[in-house]
């Protein structure tokens, strides 16, 4: 079983910012912490010591569905990739989508390419996802040194 190393952990917090009072994300979704979304109402507010003990359980959440849904061998910084992606996309959406098919068939370099397609919000393409994408997309094609 793989688990979340440093580059995963700073890719997320890159492009979660961490926010203390609930906001409503770009799909009008109340979020808070490092993007944690579940339960969350628009009134909440919380501490640094919770947004981290929300970041914690939601990452371990995208680190189970990799470790659940990959069935080839990965590096670290290819997990870390592809658990970002999933901490943003969700375990529904990784679980079903190309990328992990293409993955799963062995093709590195054609699930690679598949991160840059989910760089869509509301059918519209967003820069900042398209930022994220390239990020995880450069990660995942990365060599571990």
């Amino acid at each position: 079983m793989n688990s979340l190393g440093a580059a995963g952990t700073q890719l997320i917090q890159r492009f979660e910012t961490l926010t203390l009072k609930a906001y409503y994300d770009q799909r009008r979704i109340p979020t808070i912490g490092w993007g944690h979304t579940e339960g969350v109402t628009i009134d909440m507010t919380c501490t640094e010591w919770q947004a981290a003990q929300w970041f914690i359980a939601d990452t371990h959440v995208a680190v189970n569905c990799i470790n659940n849904i990959v069935d080839v061998a990965l590096n670290q910084n290819q997990f870390d990739a592809l658990a970002s992606w999933c901490f943003n996309v969700g375990v529904g959406n990784a679980s079903g989508s190309t990328l992990i098919h293409v993955l799963n068939k062995g093709d590195y370099t054609g699930a690679a390419d598949q991160f840059l397609v989910w760089n869509h919000c509301n059918g519209q393409v967003d820069p900042g996802l398209t930022r994220r994408r390239i990020a995880e997309h450069d990660l995942f094609l990365a060599p571990v040194l």
